[in-house]
């Protein structure tokens, strides 16, 4: 099976042996099984925050199709592979709130703490009680805490640590209540019609978030050419708050350091929304989205994400990070 086909950049080579799960214990089996087989193993959720090789996997890839969300009060335990928006829509519809700016994001539930997703003010480290794992160094099961998660900006130990944790099921603590967590982002607040720290109704956050995300073509649709990306493929650079750039938007960050804007950088290096490279680029509506076209090929991809990134360092000393994993 093409792993083009299972990703949403679809880029990507065929894959020796897929294999689908269906329960954290099939997933634990068939990880250790590979594991004591000497077999590669790639692990797929929803193939939004991958860029697949050309060549292919010469192993096992594990599509994780696990799925459950159970409920304990305002805590939830939700299985790996449950989509990630279908649980956002679910506490929406459940007046439980903290994962509402979030809404619209691609991909499944496991997939968000590695990376520790976040969009519009909202981190899911902000919500997170634990995260159990199959440790396929120790060969064994366990919650990992918050803590031991080692939570940063888009980043966390379980990335950090490649391929050692593989994740079973995420536990979040939310807020009862119809209003959402306070709104903490310029632009959602502008949307809603409140002002910064103001809480908003679940469902309009949601709404509001959604309609944001579609406007830049991040919210999957087979119809938009647009959304055949992998979201936004740059993290925002953090640096010393003397290193900031001039007229590049900016925000505080730890230990007097400031958070530059990534879309301003690449735009601003002469990559500006819709600029193509045959087939691949920049998509038409959003600077810091890289799309690719059918045919396109992972080396097309990155070799365009490459030049992104020697341009931006060179114009304005910043180095930019990769948001999405190549395998």
């Amino acid at each position: 099976m093409p792993l083009a086909g299972l990703t949403t950049l679809g880029v990507g080579g065929v894959a020796d042996r897929v294999i689908e799960v269906e329960d954290a214990g099939e997933l634990v089996a068939a990880v250790h099984d590979a594991d004591e087989a000497g077999r590669p193993v790639l692990l797929l959720g929803g193939g939004s925050n991958v860029i697949a090789r050309d060549e292919g996997w010469d192993g096992d890839v594990v599509a994780v199709r696990t799925r459950g969300i159970e409920r304990n009060g305002d805590r939830l335990v939700v299985q790996a592979g449950e989509v990630w928006d279908d649980l956002v829509a679910h506490t929406v519809e459940n007046a439980l709130a903290g994962l509402e700016a979030m809404s619209g994001i691609p991909g499944s539930t496991g997939a968000t703490p590695v990376q520790n997703v976040g969009a519009y003010g909202q981190e899911v480290a902000q919500t997170i009680s634990s995260v159990r794992v199959y440790d396929r160094a120790e060969k064994n099961e366990r919650a990992l805490t918050p803590a031991e998660c080692g939570f940063a900006y888009r980043d966390s130990r379980l990335k950090r640590e490649p391929g050692r944790f593989v994740v079973l099921d995420v536990t979040f603590d939310l807020e009862p209540g119809r209003l959402s967590r306070p709104v903490g982002y310029a632009e959602l607040a502008r949307r809603l019609g409140v002002d910064i720290g103001d809480r908003a109704p679940l469902p309009d956050v949601r709404d509001a978030v959604i309609a944001l995300r579609r406007g830049k073509g991040m919210v999957l649709d087979p119809a938009d050419p647009d959304s055949r990306s992998a979201g936004s493929f740059f993290t925002n650079p953090i640096v010393p708050g003397d290193r900031a750039v001039d007229g590049c938007p900016r925000w505080p960050a730890d230990g007097g350091r400031v958070k530059l804007s990534a879309a301003w950088l690449v735009e601003h290096a002469g990559f500006g929304r819709g600029t193509r490279d045959g087939r691949v680029g920049t998509s038409s509506r959003h600077s810091l989205a890289l799309t690719t076209e059918p045919g396109a090929t992972a080396a097309e991809l990155l070799a365009f994400a490459d030049r992104i990134t020697a341009t931006v360092q060179e114009k304005f000393g910043v180095l930019l990070e990769r948001e999405p994993t190549a395998v």
